[in-house]
Order: structure tokens, then C-alpha cells, then sequence
């Protein structure tokens, strides 16, 4: 993922933030996106439809220039929101729009457990295999005691390279991807853990990157194409795909990140910040699309879709106006709320970035939220998306 130096530790796990509720009309600028084929069923709440509870709130929000992005949500693969506020790219007056690839940051952590469960469903590894049946350079405290387990989970005591010393420095040489790749492994390479494996928990970037180097040592193919070519093209993705800091000036449909530095009242553009390391990008639509390949097992057979999104450890549950219950899977986070079980991930970066998919396989719901804000331009979004599923019943 094409990281910067202010993205450091939230770079790919934000939370789901609480729900804000008020006044709102409809902003000027708003894109509704194409519908699929058909109409949504009666049963969708009012407060999801088009000039809903959740429309008038995200409108609001992008007439105050809080909130830049995309959202997208589906009920049995119909469209029964899409809305698209902001631009992409300000200095060329380029608006965002359904066709807008986003960074998606941590959801792409997604691809990267799918992947370690398609090898696993091969045969090619196994879910309790150490760290140093697969690769080298590992103390042994890492090496001969982390499992393919505890890095899924975040149980591993591993944490995160973007903090360790001189790690921006050697960051900011990097011109190749697999200069990025080896330059970030033999950061997480030094690092020792901060507990032993399976006696805590503590949000591990370092932990999936290990887990993108066993995906490409055990396929025979660089990460990036493995997912290329068994996730994104199996699920039907289009233009998803790993970019790097050129692509990102150049491409249109990219939106850039903008942020505003401290004491400043005006938003700047991030990529003068960004490092040669390929960040996923997709738009709502595609995400989408991911999460019904998912959970329709068209990744991985019924059992190993199961075990991927079953829970398996308890998380504290982010604030909000629904009481939830929260695990880590093998990759997705497992909700409980009510009696509605939903899986997903979000990720964001505090220089101008945000993002959460969640999908609820057993009422058929997808919510999408993208943006090129800070990690609090989408406050409220995600509670109230939630609350209005649930309440549903």
C-alpha cells in the first residue's frame, strides 16, 4: 500500500466511528450512481433510500466540506443508495464519482487473509504453521513460535514498521516494489515482540506483511500478482489494483488524499508525502462485488469461507448507537449486533484517507463508504448505516 510518514499507526485499522445525527439537506453536486437492474425490495428502510435519514446526513456533511468520498450500499445486489460528493483531484477540477478508485488501505488486509486461505484450502500451508516453515531471516522467538494463526488474528506480538527507527528515511530510496517489499521485511525482520504469541493482542501491520511474504513464497508468484490474478479478476474487480506513487499523479480516476496539517484551515494534497510501496485502490462498486464473490464462497469452497469468517477472538467494540459484539476472524472483523451478524474491515490514514466495507451475508446488506478526508470526514456514517440495518429487524 503507498504509505506516508503521518499515516504511521492508524495507516490500516481505523475504527468504525459513532453516529451524529442533524439537520441536512440535499447538497449541491451530489452524483447518484447507476442502479443495478431492478428495484430494491420494500423491506429497505426509508432512512437508507434516496433523501433518508442516512442521504441527508452525508449530504450535510459534504455541504460543509467535511466528508469527500463515495458510499455505496446494496440489498440483495440491487442499489439502494449511491451517492458521490467531493473531488478526486482538485487542482484539475477532476469530481468524484462511482468510476473513482479510492485507497482502501486495511481493507486490503481482506485480500491478504482470502489469499492465505485459498493456499490453505490447497494443501500448500496450514493455519499453525510457523513463521519459519516458510520464511527466513527470523529471530527464533518469532521464527519458531508466531503461527499463520496469530498473524491473522493480531495475537502474534508483532507490531508496526512504520514507527521503528529510520524506517522514513530508508523509505523514501525505495524506486521499485520489490525494493519496498524487502526494505519493509527487513524492518519487521528486526523487530521483537511486545508479548509472547497468544498471550495478547495488540493491531499488527507487520503481521500481514509477513503474511503477504508466505503468500508469495508459497504460490511462486509476487503478492501483488497472486492477488491480481486469484482475488481481484475471480471476483470480478475491473480496475482494482495496486498503484504506486507515479500511477497515483497520473491516473484520473484515482482520488488524491487531502488532509490539513496542523494549525492550518485549508486541506493539502498528500502525495508529496508518499513512499514506493503499492497501495490497493477500488471503488465502491468493486468492493462490492468482492464482498458477495466472499461470501457467496466463490473465493474459497463453503468450508474454508466459513473459517475465514467465523470469530475467533474478542475485541473491544468502537463507540456507537448500537451495542455490539466484536471479534477478529481470519482476516474480517465478526460483529454481533442484535441478532445480525456482519463481517468487514475499515482502514484510514490521518494525512487523507478512510474507508469500511461491511457486508451482512444473512439479510443480504453491503455498505461501502470511501474517502479522500481525514479519518473523521466519515463520522457517523458507518453508526448510522448499522443502527438502520439492525433496527430493520
Amino acid at each position: 500500500m503507498t504509505t506516508t510518514r503521518r499515516s504511521a499507526l492508524q495507516l490500516l485499522g481505523a475504527t468504525s466511528v459513532a453516529a451524529t445525527a442533524g439537520l441536512a439537506v440535499q447538497a449541491a453536486g451530489s452524483r447518484p450512481a447507476a442502479a443495478h437492474t431492478g428495484s430494491p425490495s420494500r423491506r429497505v428502510p426509508e432512512g437508507l433510500r434516496p433523501g433518508g435519514e442516512l442521504d441527508l446526513l452525508i449530504a450535510d456533511m459534504a455541504a460543509r466540506d467535511v466528508f469527500s468520498g463515495c458510499v455505496l450500499i446494496t440489498y440483495r445486489g440491487r442499489t439502494v443508495l449511491s451517492r458521490s460528493h467531493g473531488m478526486a483531484d482538485k487542482a484539475r477540477s477532476v469530481p468524484n464519482g462511482p468510476d473513482t478508485l479510492f485507497g482502501l488501505m486495511s481493507i486490503a488486509k481482506l485480500f491478504t487473509a482470502v489469499a492465505v486461505a485459498q493456499l490453505a484450502q490447497r494443501g500448500l500451508l496450514r493455519y499453525y504453521d510457523t513463521v519459519g516453515q516458510h520464511l527466513d531471516g527470523f529471530a527464533a522467538e518469532v521464527a519458531d513460535r508466531v503461527t499463520i494463526h496469530h498473524l491473522l488474528t493480531h495475537t502474534s506480538g508483532l507490531g508496526d514498521p512504520f514507527g521503528d527507527p529510520g524506517f522514513w528515511e530508508a523509505a523514501r530510496t525505495w524506486t521499485s516494489v520489490q525494493q519496498a517489499m524487502d526494505g519493509v521485511g527487513g524492518f519487521v525482520r528486526r523487530q521483537t515482540l511486545a508479548f509472547p504469541p497468544g498471550a495478547g493482542s495488540g493491531y499488527s501491520n507487520s503481521g500481514y506483511h509477513v503474511l503477504g511474504e508466505i503468500v508469495a513464497r508459497v504460490s511462486g508468484q509476487e503478492y501483488h500478482d497472486y492477488v491480481r490474478e486469484h482475488i481481484f479478476r475471480a471476483a470480478g474487480m475491473g480496475s482494482a489494483d495496486f498503484y504506486t506513487p507515479p500511477r497515483l499523479r497520473d491516473d484520473r480516476r484515482i482520488a488524491h488524499g487531502y488532509y490539513r496539517p496542523e494549525g492550518s484551515a485549508d486541506r493539502i494534497e498528500n502525495l508529496g508525502e508518499q513512499i514506493f510501496l503499492p497501495g490497493a485502490y477500488a471503488t465502491c462498486a468493486q468492493l462490492e462485488r468482492f464482498a458477495h464473490a466472499l461470501w457467496e464462497e466463490k473465493l474459497l469452497n463453503p468450508a474454508y469461507t466459513r473459517l475465514t469468517l467465523s470469530p475467533k477472538v474478542p475485541m473491544l467494540p468502537p463507540p456507537g448507537p448500537v451495542a455490539l459484539t466484536v471479534f477478529t476472524g481470519y482476516g474480517p472483523g465478526a460483529t454481533l449486533a442484535g441478532d445480525r451478524w456482519s463481517y468487514g474491515h475499515s482502514g484510514g490514514a490521518s494525512n487523507g484517507g478512510v474507508g469500511e466495507l461491511v457486508f451482512y451475508p444473512d439479510s443480504g446488506y453491503v455498505t461501502v463508504i470511501l474517502s479522500n478526508y481525514e479519518m473523521e470526514s466519515i463520522r457517523g456514517i458507518p453508526g448510522l448505516t448499522r443502527k438502520l440495518i439492525v433496527e430493520q429487524g
